[in-house]
């Protein structure tokens, strides 16, 4: 039923764009001009600017138009880059051929894919549609692809780039295949990883009570915390926005599995973000241009919705710059260059994590408005890790002593948790319900042999 709603608000702007379309080709050639037909909803045309009055078609569009206020003219440029994917007939009459000169009429723009049939419309096919031969209102429809109209900071509608010294207007016209389908079911997907797309999603069933951290990393963690609360307070209504950059950058450093992943998806959940992992290590590309191509995929996604980025491993890229000995050493330092900036830019929170801070240079650190440090746990800290990973279902052997291997052994919560997977396969193996010292001694000594250390 709710389906019926979105494609009965889609069927509805589509209609008027047909005979909005209608209405221009007739008066191209030459019959008497009409007024063009308002949208749904409104007594507007598609030049006047109007809003959009209050009769939208229900479902996801209609909330679309009204959250964004979004004028008849954005309107039917919005219908115009959905008729691909919703109504490809729909644009068919403007295949028509200039007889004189046989080919296409350019005021008409439009372009052919490779695989699709029908006609793609471009800039200057949403100029023709929306203004006709009026070049104010041509004008108007340029600044629907400007950096701080709502097409542009949402992601809704792309402009794609063009050759050099071709019109602006040529670029295709095109809506993001995820705004497509929220508009047409409700539900806006959720991107994974993909070879385009190069982030992973990260979710926990843990909550802030398995999080075994030091006072002085939690009250670091709480400045974070702080500047999300407070973020719009203090750059809107304090004034600040004119002297601080939007967003908040922090890195995370200590040893592998002290808590810092976990850590990050906690943050997301307690302020309602999807949290996106990037591993660093496996973005950079050996090809020239890639590394920021990726880059570009994922923070071009994260600048249009409620994300926390979080980027493993970044001293894969961010370490020590090299000296430009040679090109690739100077492409190496534009990557590095290119990254800084766009985490410098981003309006979101930012999190980077590495095993060692001396790995970043200085330079670099100083982005940061956190540096939070996640040390080895001491052995309180690892007795609780023990029995949080442990937790209140296993059956213990009675002579088991978790105090004793938590003074006895350095591991880290993540470590930890691996060796209790190990002893309960091992147990269970055995056919036995109560896991022993020895198992858990075997699975240290397995973890240890992992990072080249012995009991």
């Amino acid at each position: 039923m709710r389906n019926c709603l979105h494609s009965r608000a889609l069927g509805a702007e589509l209609d008027w764009l047909e005979a909005v379309l209608a209405t221009r080709l007739a008066a191209h050639f030459g019959q008497p001009a009409r007024p063009l037909p308002p949208p749904p909803g409104s007594g507007s045309g598609p030049g006047s600017g109007s809003g959009s009055g209050s009769g939208e078609p229900p479902g996801a569009h209609g909330e679309l138009v009204r959250d964004l206020e979004l004028d008849a003219a954005e309107r039917l440029v919005l219908a115009l880059a959905l008729a691909p994917h919703l109504r490809p007939q729909l644009l068919d009459p403007l295949f028509v051929q200039n007889t004189g000169l046989g080919r296409g009429f350019a005021e008409f723009g439009g372009w052919k894919g490779t695989h699709h049939a029908g006609f793609l419309p471009t800039g200057e096919t949403a100029a023709f549609v929306v203004a006709g031969t009026d070049l104010e209102r041509r004008v108007t429809v340029q600044a629907m692809f400007r950096p701080e109209h709502v097409f542009r900071r949402l992601d809704l509608v792309r402009l794609e780039p063009i050759g050099p010294f071709e019109p602006q207007l040529s670029g295709a016209l095109s809506v993001p295949p995820d705004w497509v389908q929220r508009l047409t079911t409700g539900h806006r997907p959720k991107p994974d990883f993909s070879p385009d797309f190069p982030a992973k999603r990260l979710t926990t069933r843990l909550c802030w009570d398995d999080l075994v951290l030091p006072m002085e990393t939690r009250l670091e963690l709480r400045q974070i915390e702080g500047w999300m609360r407070h973020e719009r307070r203090i750059m809107d209504d304090w004034g600040l926005g004119r002297s601080l950059k939007p967003g908040y950058r922090c890195l995370f450093y200590g040893p592998p599995g002290t808590g810092k992943t976990l850590t990050a998806v906690l943050l997301g959940q307690k302020f309602a973000l999807d949290v996106y992992r990037v591993d660093l290590s496996l973005m950079v590309s050996k090809y020239i241009g890639e590394t920021e191509k990726n880059l570009a995929r994922v923070f071009d996604q994260a600048e249009h919705r409620d994300w926390l980025l979080f980027f493993d491993e970044a001293d894969a890229l961010f370490g020590k710059r090299t000296q430009t000995n040679s090109s690739l050493d100077r492409y190496g330092n534009q990557e590095i260059a290119y990254l800084l900036q766009r985490v410098e830019d981003s309006p979101g929170l930012v999190i980077l994590a590495t095993n060692l801070k001396s790995n970043l240079d200085e330079a670099f650190a100083r982005r940061f408005q956190s540096l939070v440090h996640f040390p080895m746990p001491d052995a309180e800290a690892r007795l609780q890790l023990w029995q949080g990973a442990l937790g209140t279902r296993c059956r213990l052997a009675p002579e088991l002593r978790l105090e004793l291997l938590a003074r006895q052994v350095e591991l880290a919560g993540g470590a930890i948790v691996n060796v209790v997977r190990h002893a309960a396969i091992a147990a269970l193996e055995d056919a036995r319900e109560t896991i022993t010292e020895a198992d858990l001694r075997a699975g240290i000594a397995r973890e240890m042999r992992k990072q080249g250390r012995t009991l």
